[in-house]
């Protein structure tokens, strides 16, 4: 085994298990709640997780698209109460940890359809990490449910959406050529993340001197970027500030979001 195919399987194990403790706790109001996630209910936040898992199941690279029956897997989630929900979540991602151990090294390295395009079946499922641990935050954060948010499955979901950091600050910012941006991010993931602009925008490793740096909290930007709040409350609370370029360094706070 890869420690790549090792890291990817902890760390599905870890965000199941931290997922599934989460909605373990909830009452029934919490489970009618609205999540972050555009018009989902916390209800349709664990039917979305639990359907695409379902969907999974079974499905190898090379097989047939493997989410042609997710109509299907939603409508009948959709229709179950909270605990019997919960208990199929359960079931299903037990199941899925249990067929991803018996996986090969050239079956998580094999070519594969992802949710971004072409890549490998171990590139699908860390980006099943990256979801899973969003859409806990779906449900935590405005329930007020406290819980970690670093470690392992933290950074690979941040991971993520660093390596899309020149579409954010190319595309979603639109930072002028010769630009160059820091972000700092002070815990509880603390990373800096650094992208230049020379004919297109990319991520460097080096940036001496930034025409803006932002700093926040891995959360927020994590938040932020996946268009989970607004960014006027995350700067208006002070969760975001910047330095350098004033007029660029707002703009750039307002216009992280590269997914929904």
């Amino acid at each position: 085994m890869t420690s790549n195919r090792n890291q990817i399987i902890d760390n599905l194990r870890r965000v199941f298990g931290s997922f599934g403790s989460v909605i373990e706790r909830l009452t029934e109001l919490q489970w009618q709640a609205p999540s972050l996630c555009p018009a989902w209910t916390v209800h349709g936040v664990v039917v979305h997780v639990t359907a695409i898992e379902a969907a999974l199941a079974g499905w190898r690279p090379g097989d047939e698209h493997p989410f042609a029956a997710l109509p299907t897997i939603n409508g009948e989630l959709a229709a179950l109460a909270p605990a019997a929900l919960a208990e199929r979540y359960r079931a299903v991602t037990s199941a899925r940890l249990a067929e991803l151990a018996t996986m090969t090294d050239d079956e998580f390295d094999s070519p594969s359809v992802t949710p971004v395009g072409p890549g490998t079946y171990g590139r699908f499922m860390a980006i099943r990490v990256f979801d899973v641990w969003v859409h806990e935050r779906d449900i935590r954060v405005p329930l007020g449910i406290d819980g970690a948010d670093d470690g392992p499955s933290a950074e690979m979901a941040l991971d993520e959406v660093h390596g899309s950091l020149g579409f954010i600050v190319g595309k979603k910012i639109g930072l002028a050529d010769g630009k160059g941006i820091a972000i700092e991010l002070t815990g509880p993931v603390h990373r800096r993340l650094l992208a230049k602009v020379d004919g297109r925008a990319t991520r460097v490793d080096e940036l001496p001197a930034p025409d803006i740096t932002l700093t926040t909290d891995s959360l927020t930007f994590m938040l932020l970027a996946c268009g989970r709040i607004d960014p006027e409350t995350a700067i208006a609370d002070g969760r975001i500030t910047w330095t350098g370029d004033s007029t660029l360094g707002a703009h750039a706070a307002r216009h992280l979001a590269f997914t929904m």
